[in-house]
């Protein structure tokens, strides 16, 4: 019979956060899964847990996954873990879970820290409806074009970032979407434990005074929620335009600004009025 996958999430700081479960399952299982086996390594020694490790990062991800899945197909049982935090966000064991799901083999979740959902709640921004949007990329154009898809997004925006990369984050981040609000969280569960709320404008301008240390999760407040326009016929905006122009606007500026108030097109309400 397979083996099974366990997915096992690890402290982000503070050692006291490893569940008796995932200490449990570490234990127990052939051979554990690693982003970087140094870091799991540090992790096993403090729990007095000795088990095979193999490296399996971004990098080898296809060549090894694959290695991996046959080892659990033959029986034995494997735990995938990342640096810190839960495996499969931002993380490559993303793609170790789909191919488990491809292959039948059974993933378990042993649940653990999120920074992502950590620095959420002691942002002090709508936690009720959020997005997860991890790195941005590296590339300016990608970068750019995946900001102006959100800037209309309702929903508080959750976003990690490195030190060296933060300042231009925020620029970026202001640049795209005007001056919203922001809670910065660093060092989470750590002794050094940081939270900065704030806003854009004011985020650029403390990180130009002061240099940041430390992984980022930056929460951004959500774009404000669009008011619904009140739907009309195509003959009750042809009429409004019609007002406007009798109030003396020239025909084309009434039919512009009916059809931003409408939704309906310029030449639509403007072949109306001449319809008329």
């Amino acid at each position: 019979m397979s083996g099974i996958l366990y997915v096992v999430g690890t402290p982000i700081g503070n050692l006291s956060d490893f569940s008796p479960r995932a200490i449990e399952t570490l234990q127990q299982v052939d051979f554990i899964a690693a982003e970087d086996t140094r870091v799991t390594l540090k992790l096993l020694n403090h729990f007095e847990i000795k088990k095979p490790m193999v490296s399996y990062h971004e990098h080898n991800l296809r060549e090894r996954g694959m290695m991996i899945i046959r080892r659990i197909q033959e029986g034995e049982s494997c735990a995938v873990v990342s640096d810190a935090g839960m495996p499969c966000i931002s993380d490559p064991g993303e793609d170790l879970v789909r191919l488990a799901a491809e292959n039948s083999i059974s993933a378990v979740v042993i649940p653990g820290p999120s920074a992502a959902v950590s620095a959420l709640c002691l942002s002090g921004l709508s936690t009720s409806r959020f997005c997860f949007e991890g790195f941005l990329s590296t590339n300016r154009h990608n970068r750019q074009l995946h900001l102006e898809s959100l800037k209309n997004d309702p929903h508080t925006l959750i976003f990690y970032e490195a030190p060296h990369k933060l300042q231009n984050t925020l620029q970026d981040l202001y640049k795209a979407f005007g001056n919203r609000r922001i809670s910065l969280a660093r060092e989470l569960t750590k002794v050094h434990e940081e939270v900065l709320r704030t806003d854009l404008e004011g985020a650029v301008a403390y990180f130009q005074e002061k240099a940041p240390k430390g992984e980022f999760v930056l929460i951004v407040e959500g774009a404000p929620e669009q008011e619904e326009k009140e739907s009309c016929t195509l003959e009750e905006a042809v009429a409004a335009a019609k007002v406007l122009a009798g109030d003396g606007m020239k025909p084309t500026e009434a039919a512009r600004i009916t059809a931003s108030e409408t939704g309906f097109k310029k030449s639509e309400i403007y072949a109306g009025m001449l319809k008329e």
